[in-house]
């Protein structure tokens, strides 16, 4: 399964934002890391750059490397619609996403982590794929197993607070989640600009 597995206060201050989930880091030190970054202010960057750091928010905070994204972008290029919308809500779909937004892991890492060792079920079945597509209509739940219902328990009291986008319903009490419809820009509110991503592709 391949997955990014270097550093992220270093990429999150690079960017300016928390893509990983809330940084002590970037609060701390909101500037670009290296030896020169406290001295120097963000540099003006060409359209290309821009639109290249644009891309690669997306590709961090959902996880993704950069061959899976691009044929994530060319499957959104083939669907009706806006690309960029689509883009978006095919990421959004992913099972470790949908897992992350009901509440069954506090972050998308840990989150891909218990899809990964087959702790949730999509429609009854296990699926321990991160990137399988979730659709309006499945039911995830968590697997029967004492291990598992302990384990996503401990997660849903951590995350009691964070609010739970509308295109999702959630009962804490059974441990299962239903994706009501697609999601829509708003409700994703991307901490990149998608257009800009399609414009990169589409050079």
């Amino acid at each position: 399964m391949a997955r990014y597995s270097g550093p992220r206060e270093k990429i999150a201050r690079r960017f300016g934002v928390p893509l990983f989930g809330p940084s002590k880091a970037l609060e701390t030190r909101n500037f670009p890391p290296g030896q020169h970054g406290a001295r120097n202010t963000r540099r003006k960057m060409s359209e290309y750059g821009t639109a290249l750091a644009e891309k690669q928010k997306l590709r961090y905070q959902y996880g993704v490397l950069e061959k899976q994204f691009r044929r994530f972008f060319a499957e959104a290029q083939r669907r009706k619609g806006v690309t960029g919308e689509n883009l978006l809500q095919m990421l959004e779909l992913r099972l470790d996403n949908v897992a992350y937004r009901l509440g069954f892991a506090n972050t998308r890492f840990a989150s891909r982590q218990l899809v990964a060792h087959g702790h949730l079920r999509v429609n009854g079945t296990v699926v321990n794929v991160a990137s399988y597509q979730c659709k309006p209509g499945d039911v995830v739940t968590v697997k029967g197993s004492p291990r598992s219902q302990q384990l996503v328990g401990r997660f849903l009291e951590m995350t009691q607070g964070v609010p739970v986008p509308d295109w999702v319903t959630v009962d804490r009490d059974k441990q299962e989640g239903k994706i009501n419809r697609l999601p829509l820009r708003e409700d994703i509110n991307p901490i990149a600009n998608e257009q800009l991503v399609v414009e990169l592709y589409s050079r």
